[in-house]
């Protein structure tokens, strides 16, 4: 059997490594991997193959940047040409980028059976493009991998037959427990004892200019008692020089390889963020996470793990962190099959 592995955005990446490795020497499977190139840093690619023991991928489609229909539209048109060439048995998707529902459609279209990796998140946003992605790549995927019951019960309620749906657990807590105690070794050496990290780059934070001030303004007030540590995502970057703000209270990073950023939140005294798979990552290290988001397709991490969402809200943001920093967090449980070994559940089913 011939496994075609489709990746177009750094979370991705976390997520195909464990599937990768478990479906590697089966008998009679082999393995392509193909980077849509939607996400590239040619600053951080090599590190972050060698950290995460990833194969080089055998196709790039450097398909670049765009806005959402052009970007969607020409990863089909490359990836289309590509997969003809190729004739998988399988192709397996993951996550929820525009690469995922681009790879999907156009199997579809060929009749190519489709795998989705973390099928079932809803935010039940729909302004998020992220959802869109979600709803249908799991509408037209013929094998959906779930990493929390809550993804069962929205693709039940969506119609999809139970048959199609598999709970297999985070294959990007795979990656954290494989390389925890490698991220030891990547502990800057001017970390302070105590800092909040924070990361931001989701469009209704950071496009916003008003609602960017008014994060780093309640950031700044923050930074007075408590060092901030901020690795800053381009598109952010951006738009700090466009803002008249002073940043002097912020420790500002470039952005970070998956090791160095791993070891600053397993420190960090909490983690104000925008981003998915922090929630998660938190969760599971049992790290306080305040979300700066109105809704999330993780809602287990709020359920059962670490997380709050407080969206833009600046009052409850200082009054959550003051929470945290004080030692009076919730204490969060680690979600079933989040036990580092969702990608050879995977592998299994595959085979």
């Amino acid at each position: 059997m011939h496994i075609l592995h489709v990746v177009g955005a750094r979370p991705n990446f976390m997520k195909a490594a464990p599937v990768l490795s478990a479906v590697h020497g089966r008998n009679g499977t082999r393995q392509t991997l193909v980077h849509t190139g939607q996400h590239y840093d040619n600053n951080m690619s090599d590190v972050f193959f060698k950290q995460l023991q990833l194969p080089r991928p055998d196709l790039n489609l450097a398909v670049g940047s765009g806005s959402q229909a052009n970007q969607t539209a020409e990863i089909m048109v490359r990836f289309e040409a590509a997969v003809m060439e190729r004739m998988p048995d399988l192709v397996v998707v993951y996550g929820d980028v525009n690469s995922t529902v681009a790879a999907a459609l156009v199997c579809s279209k060929l009749l190519i059976p489709v795998a989705h990796v973390e099928a079932g998140l809803r935010s039940f946003d729909r302004t998020m493009p992220e959802e869109i992605n979600r709803l249908l790549t799991d509408q037209i995927s013929d094998l959906l991998f779930t990493p929390s019951s809550d993804g069962d019960e929205n693709l039940v309620r969506e119609g999809i037959a139970t048959s199609r749906i598999h709970l297999v657990g985070n294959v990007m807590v795979d990656t954290l427990i494989r390389l925890l105690e490698k991220a030891e070794h990547c502990v800057p050496p001017d970390l302070p004892d105590r800092y909040i990290l924070v990361t931001l780059h989701r469009p209704s934070n950071v496009d916003d200019l008003e609602a960017l001030r008014q994060i780093l303004e309640a950031l700044a007030e923050i930074g007075q008692e408590i060092p901030v540590v901020f690795p800053v995502h381009p598109r952010t970057r951006q738009r700090l020089r466009e803002l008249d703000i002073d940043l002097r209270r912020f420790s500002l990073l470039e952005p970070l390889p998956y090791l160095e950023f791993l070891a600053l939140q397993r420190h960090a005294c909490a983690v104000i963020t925008d981003s998915g798979g922090i929630q998660e990552e938190t969760t599971y290290l049992g790290i306080p996470c305040i979300t700066l988001r109105e809704n999330t397709e993780r809602p287990i991490t709020v359920t059962m793990g670490t997380n709050v969402i407080v969206g833009r809200d600046m009052a409850r943001l200082r009054a959550e962190l003051n929470t945290a920093v004080s030692g009076r967090w919730k204490t969060g449980r680690i979600p079933p099959l989040w036990d580092g070994h969702s990608g050879e559940r995977i592998a299994n089913i595959l085979s």
